[in-house]
């Protein structure tokens, strides 16, 4: 991959770390989801080995990298042109699937804020968890289907790539590139034109992890504005948050799932964008932001 703007390799990033508000449980997920019931048909993979997603391509997808040391890393676009990217991370672990199951929470879909970004006609990059895909196929279906969205994925199981993020519970590094290849695997199963972006739960890295995931062919998108909309208690602070920080190349991180665990994301999203057109941004997919 070319390293232009925003993009670093992180050759010396042993310690490198990126905080992302609100993406962890308000309990610590259990150690595996196996026979955790699904509410609704999951996708089965093909394989029960991910194959590997690495290698040429004639055409290749957004994202798609080719180093072989360190996990390409995106955090911002360039800073002299007027557009902001939007993304959405939908979260799923085990314990939210329970929620699910027990009838705690009714939906880990926010189609309230979907419907609001087709309406307003925002693009976004929506960044999906191989849980929340099998628990949502028909959904990651409809909007892979949309025009307005692009999707990339959030790992399988949205564990943490290091230890103290949250409550997420920590991956073991022998099984952090399988992870991820399986989000990748049932994320190309449900869309012909699946980018290689990828975003870390919680928004946690270190030098492990970047050396561990460059097999996976994907670049990791990073952020410069949190929303700080997970477990939010009112949508004017995510505004606020928001509409403080973005300059020239953003890339915001809010959240899909809605539910619990962000509640307000969908009420927030409005005066987000009617504030950030009101300053003069376009809104892109990460992929556009990161044209030259």
């Amino acid at each position: 991959m070319t390293v232009h703007w925003g993009i670093r390799l992180a050759a010396v990033a042993a310690a490198a770390g990126v905080v992302l508000a609100g993406c962890g449980d308000t309990a610590a997920p259990p150690e595996t989801a196996a026979g955790t019931p699904i509410v609704s048909a999951p996708v089965t993979p093909t394989s029960t080995t991910p194959s590997p997603t690495r290698g040429p391509s004639k055409t290749p997808r957004p994202g798609e990298s080719h180093e072989t040391n360190l996990m390409p890393i995106v955090q911002h676009g360039p800073r002299g042109k007027k557009r902001v990217a939007l993304t959405f991370d939908a979260d799923l672990t085990a314990v939210m699937r329970k929620r699910l199951l027990h009838g705690k929470v009714k939906s880990y879909y926010n189609e309230q804020l979907i419907s609001t970004l087709r309406k307003e006609r925002v693009p976004a990059t929506l960044f999906l968890t191989g849980m929340w895909m099998e628990q949502y196929p028909d959904r990651t279906r409809e909007l892979a289907a949309d025009p307005l969205f692009e999707l990339g994925t959030h790992t399988y199981a949205h564990k943490a790539f290091t230890k103290h993020c949250y409550t997420l519970g920590t991956i073991a590094r022998a099984d952090m590139l399988t992870d991820v290849r399986r989000a990748v695997v049932l994320l190309d199963q449900l869309d012909a034109h699946a980018t290689r972006w990828f975003r870390f739960p919680g928004g946690c890295y270190d030098g492990t992890a970047l050396h561990e995931l460059a097999p996976a062919g994907v670049t990791a998108v990073g952020l410069d504005v949190p929303g700080a909309d997970g477990f939010a208690k009112s949508p004017r602070p995510i505004v606020q948050q928001v509409l403080g920080n973005v300059q020239n190349g953003s890339i915001v991180v809010l959240h899909l799932h809605g539910g619990d665990n962000a509640p307000y994301t969908a009420e927030a999203i409005t005066p987000i964008i009617t504030g950030l057109r009101e300053r003069g941004f376009e809104f892109v997919t990460v992929t556009e932001l990161m044209k030259d």
